[in-house]
């Protein structure tokens, strides 16, 4: 009885002193809150200055791809609501053509511009975060001929900081790669069996003179797959 009484004792201290436990509770909650305002300030200065300098690096990039009237504009707004990552709301807007108006980039932009826009992000991203590597699942979807090329000097230029591993169908891009793996299925006793296999020198050629012709391989899609190895 005498237990019970104590911690009967101590709920009842609990509650006739709530509210002071609940004072004591809100300054602490307004001390970390300011704290966390003025980090989450700090981010969004640090934000509108990177801006500048990331509207400059996407557009020359794009340049190069084949985008050259792409523009962007970035729409930032700090408000009071705590994300994980600061107190902002970001906007990407784009006009992918001279003198058209901007629209959000997930409703303007085509497979094709897209393919290229994420590619030149992730790119301008490998100069300030080390990574040790980087993945790209048919990054090159809706872009072919000489994009696709400038595409693969893109990550060939990437890999020299990190390990870059692509997903592809494209020619240009599979032979830009130090290492080729072959990915395929085998139906085994009725399973199907997903295999992968790393590609000598000479199944290279072969492989990417396929990627080039279809099944039916010439002597001119063999040439043409030396040259891109080349």
């Amino acid at each position: 009885m005498l237990q019970k009484q104590e911690e009967l004792s101590v709920k009842v201290d609990a509650v006739e002193n709530s509210s002071a436990a609940i004072i004591d509770k809100e300054k602490e909650i307004n001390n970390v809150a300011e704290k966390i305002d003025k980090l989450a300030k700090s981010i969004f200065d640090e934000r509108e200055k990177a801006i500048t300098v990331l509207v400059s690096k996407l557009e020359n990039s794009l340049e190069n791809l084949g985008m050259e009237n792409t523009r962007f504009n970035f729409s930032i707004k700090h408000t009071k609501q705590y994300f994980q990552n600061g107190k902002d709301e970001l906007q990407l807007f784009i006009s992918a053509n001279k003198g058209a108006n901007f629209g959000e980039l997930k409703k303007i932009a085509s497979g094709g511009e897209m393919s290229r826009i994420m590619l030149s992000v992730k790119a301008i991203l490998s100069e300030y975060l080390k990574l040790p590597t980087i993945i790209f699942d048919e990054i090159d979807t809706g872009v072919s001929g000489d994009v696709s090329t400038k595409m693969a000097d893109i990550m060939e230029q990437m890999s020299a900081n990190m390990q870059v591993i692509t997903i592809t169908h494209l020619p240009q891009i599979a032979a830009k790669g130090k290492q080729h793996y072959k990915v395929y299925k085998e139906d085994i006793e009725n399973n199907i069996v997903t295999r992968l296999k790393e590609l000598t020198e000479s199944e290279r050629i072969e492989e990417i003179a396929e990627m080039l012709g279809g099944k039916e391989i010439s002597k001119t899609a063999i040439e043409h797959a030396k040259q891109l190895l080349n």
